[in-house]
């Protein structure tokens, strides 16, 4: 839809409150706020049995849950006008339970006991059944009443006082141990509490009619839930991936009121990008930030970018420039639990990496994975920068001038600044830092650098030939970069010899850009650029 169709189409909608951090569908029905309908994938969804569901933080998880205690509890006035309402049966009820771990840091194993069973005593209290379920067990009080039989007594009691299987709902389920993974020890302590809940649902089949557990992350079964294997993971799942977040059908239609002069174009590559195989959608978060504020800002990933993750990928020596282009199995995204933790599949669970295309192969899918969106290349590099560098401000300092150097060409300028740039590091920093000296360090460095100006970078490009290091598609010029971190027996120059011999730059003549080959050669010694020579393709 074009802007201007959009302002056609905004002229006959009622104009609407934006629903920034509304997460209770009544309040969203009840107040005039947007609402995108999800209804139809929910009703699909509510097939099954058992569903687990992932997706990164502030996607819109506990939305989607409450839709769905509202669904089944039989609040049909919520409904009016969604595709919902036509379309479930609404003279059947059921009791919901609803558990749920976002609020709060729980540091030991009292602490979550005492949280689960406070929980346990709101939902008793919900449906008036807490003396049943504490006097079914005789001289038990609730604080000594274990949690899987408390939880147990609660299935079974409401099953039977209501003579209707019982829904479940839990979200965040996996927030005590993510939120304790940098002491493994706690971590430990968290799962098997966790488990000992989680291990209630499988017995109780003949009592459920629906299960949902939602999280950030996706946790081995066998070390969590205890037997729980038949728990459907909708997580990689084409008829699900907008289930969260708004496609861009969505956006146009249900914010055409908000869109008036937004620049569609420079939103999608902001916002847009999240892909579990279906359609692309944007995080909601950041869409409604920004129509609030109408300014292009990392609103997500400033909500706070774990520790425990840039650690990870740094000793795991994860290098800035490869992250971009990782290709990974359904085993590999999955594989993720306290002690064993692919810094690939936490990068891909937490939301700073997603679903490119799925590869053919004749065996097990494949991904390639790469980042969303403009937002979390800009905004991760950044981060990563800093502590590539050592220093918070320094990548800042040079930032806008190596974007003035780039407008007009000036390579010798750009030759000067990184190495200012490098220089600027302190020598003691790279002494004590192992960081400093994995392999690639110094492509990493520079790759970052670019990346994190917001420049359209792509590394590894491939041709028919070979891989180019990185590529900057800039002002109407591409540069090709080669980098070699030297020794003195090499031959200098070459990087850039690569780059001619490879012909590299084929790939690009027919685009009708200037094209710069550059050879980027690395001193570790020195810890500078020692050769930055630049080549222009006639």
């Amino acid at each position: 839809m074009t802007n201007k169709n959009l302002n056609n189409h905004a002229k006959n909608i009622p104009q609407k409150k934006l629903p920034i951090g509304i997460q209770t569908f009544a309040d969203i029905r009840n107040e005039n706020f947007y609402y995108v309908d999800k209804t139809k994938h929910i009703l699909q969804l509510v097939e099954y049995r058992y569903i687990f569901l992932s997706r990164p933080r502030r996607f819109g998880k506990s939305l989607t849950l409450d839709t769905i205690a509202e669904l089944f509890t039989g609040n049909k006035e919520l409904f009016t006008g969604l595709y919902a309402e036509a379309n479930w049966d609404w003279d059947t009820t059921y009791p919901v339970i609803r558990l749920g771990f976002a609020e709060g840091i729980m540091g030991d194993k009292q602490a979550l006991y005492s949280e689960i069973h406070s929980q346990l005593s709101i939902n008793e209290q919900k449906y008036a059944i807490a003396n049943t379920v504490t006097n079914t067990v005789t001289n038990t009080t609730e604080k000594d009443l274990s949690i899987s039989n408390r939880f147990r007594q609660l299935i079974r009691t409401l099953y039977e006082k209501y003579h209707q299987k019982v829904v479940i709902l839990i979200d965040e389920y996996d927030k005590p141990i993510l939120d304790n993974l940098t002491k493994p020890d706690i971590a430990l302590i968290m799962r098997d509490g966790l488990r000992d809940l989680y291990s209630v649902i499988k017995g109780q089949d003949a009592h459920i009619r629906f299960a949902m557990l939602t999280g950030v992350s996706k946790f081995s079964k066998v070390n969590l839930f205890s037997g729980l294997n038949n728990l459907l993971d909708i997580t990689i799942d084409e008829k699900f991936s907008a289930l969260c977040g708004y496609t861009q059908q969505e956006l146009e239609t249900v914010f055409a009121p908000e869109l008036q002069g937004v620049d569609l174009a420079q939103l999608k590559t902001w916002y847009n990008g999240y892909n579990w195989t279906g359609e692309s959608v944007y995080n909601p978060f950041d869409i409604l930030l920004y129509l609030n504020a109408k300014v292009f800002r990392p609103y997500w990933f400033e909500t706070g970018t774990p520790t425990f993750l840039i650690d990870k990928m740094v000793d795991d020596g994860v290098a800035s420039y490869e992250i971009n282009q990782q290709i990974a199995s359904e085993s590999i995204l999955s594989s993720f639990d306290v002690g064993d933790i692919s810094p690939i599949a936490l990068m891909f669970q937490t939301g700073y990496l997603t679903i490119k295309q799925m590869l053919p192969t004749m065996a097990l899918p494949r991904y390639q994975l790469g980042y969303p969106n403009l937002e979390v290349q800009y905004s991760l590099n950044q981060v990563l920068l800093h502590r590539y560098i050592g220093q918070a401000g320094l990548a800042e300092k040079y930032s806008q001038k190596l974007i003035d150097l780039l407008f007009v060409n000036d390579f010798d300028g750009i030759h000067e600044l990184i190495n200012a740039f490098f220089s600027s590091i302190p020598h003691d920093w790279h002494r004590n830092n192992n960081i400093a000296h994995f392999e690639g360090y110094w492509a990493s460095v520079f790759y970052a650098y670019f990346a994190s100006l917001g420049l359209q970078v792509v590394v590894e490009d491939s041709t028919n030939r070979g891989r180019m290091d990185m590529t900057v598609d800039f002002n109407e010029c591409i540069y090709i970069f080669e980098f070699k971190v030297i020794e003195q027996s090499k031959k200098p120059n070459s990087a850039l010899e690569q780059i001619k011999d490879k012909g590299y730059a084929d790939k690009y003549r027919m685009q009708g850009k200037a094209i710069y080959l550059i050879g980027v050669e690395f001193s570790e010694t020195s810890r500078e650029v020692a050769d930055f020579v630049v080549e222009e393709v006639v």
